[in-house]
């Protein structure tokens, strides 16, 4: 086999200029020729050595040409495909509107009034305030009915404190309500105020887990905010209704003109015979007042879209609270 040629990586030494020819070139020294003869030699040396170096990005291809193809082959379908991709369309308000609009006819969320009706419901009782002595509160024909006073009231402590309007209790004999779970207890004036018609109640006996109302102040209540009222109208309840706050520092005179109640909130939510007593509540779930009068100068006694509650500040008062 033909052995590679080997070079050496030593300069090979040139023949001086006075080893070829005893004479010397013509104005040049002797010293001259050797240097420049060194200097050629030295140039030969290092063009033999560099065609000697292999190649190393050559000998890369030759030993690992197929993974090399198929790395460039793989890039190539990659950037390809990237290419051919269709472009993500922009999503639009609309586009998000169409989502959420189906979202909820799937799924309906429940609205603020039916959340604060949830949310006042177990505190919410119905008054009875019994006229005859031999009335057990039972429900009876309608015209028993006359002999009692209809009205609603809401638990502002768990040990049993009621408040409703004095209206409801005046001049009755015994005094009974029915509490959101059904439970029916005697109940007891405990104090009155009645430049506000209003008064405080305590029942006897308790039904378990009892929760009492959370009041708010009525600093912050605008006309235009919503509120419902909740309360049992005509003896049918629990009901609530729903509006929003027509009017803050409101008057309103009795029929009979012998009573003037002010600093009332107006609202017009409806209310009728029943509700009076019971809470106006914000969306929150929040008491800011109780219900007292509807203002219709007809004898129907029905709601023409008026009626007025005491700020729960006096109502709180009423039942020795301390205020807001």
């Amino acid at each position: 086999m033909k052995k590679s040629p080997l070079y050496s990586r030593s300069p090979r030494r040139i023949p001086a200029a006075s080893e070829k020819s005893s004479g010397q070139p013509t104005g040049q020294t002797s010293s001259q020729g050797q240097a420049q003869a060194q200097a050629q030699a030295q140039a030969q040396a290092v063009t033999l050595a560099a065609a000697a170096r292999p190649n190393r990005f050559r000998l890369l291809l030759s030993r690992h040409a197929a993974p090399l193809w198929a790395m460039g082959g793989a890039v190539l379908a990659v950037l390809v495909m990237l290419q051919l991709r269709p472009a993500s369309p922009d999503i639009t308000q609309n586009d998000i509107d169409t989502a959420v609009r189906q979202s909820l006819e799937k799924a309906p969320l429940p609205s603020a009034a039916a959340k604060a009706y949830e949310a006042i419901l177990p505190s919410v009782v119905r008054v009875v305030g019994l006229l005859d002595e031999n009335d057990d509160g039972e429900d009876k024909p309608e015209q028993r009915a006359l002999e009692r006073s209809l009205g609603t009231g809401v638990v502002i402590i768990d040990n049993g404190t009621i408040l409703t309007n004095l209206h409801v209790v005046s001049g009755a004999k015994k005094i009974r309500v029915r509490f959101a779970n059904g439970h029916e207890s005697d109940a007891v004036l405990v104090s009155a105020q009645p430049q506000n018609d209003l008064a405080v109640l305590r029942a006897l006996s308790l039904p378990d887990d009892l929760e009492a109302a959370t009041m708010r102040s009525t600093s912050d209540l605008r006309p235009g905010d919503h509120v419902i009222a909740v309360g049992h109208p005509f003896g049918i309840g629990p009901s609530v209704s729903y509006g929003v706050v027509s009017g803050m520092k409101r008057e309103f005179r009795s029929p009979e003109g012998e009573k003037t109640l002010t600093n009332l909130i107006q609202f017009d939510a409806a209310a009728n015979p029943g509700n009076s007593g019971g809470p106006l509540v914000t969306m929150d779930g929040q008491v800011v007042g109780v219900v007292t009068a509807i203002l219709n100068p007809s004898e129907q006694r029905t709601f023409i879209g008026i009626g007025f509650a005491v700020p729960i500040e006096n109502a709180a008062a009423a039942a020795g609270m301390p205020p807001f």
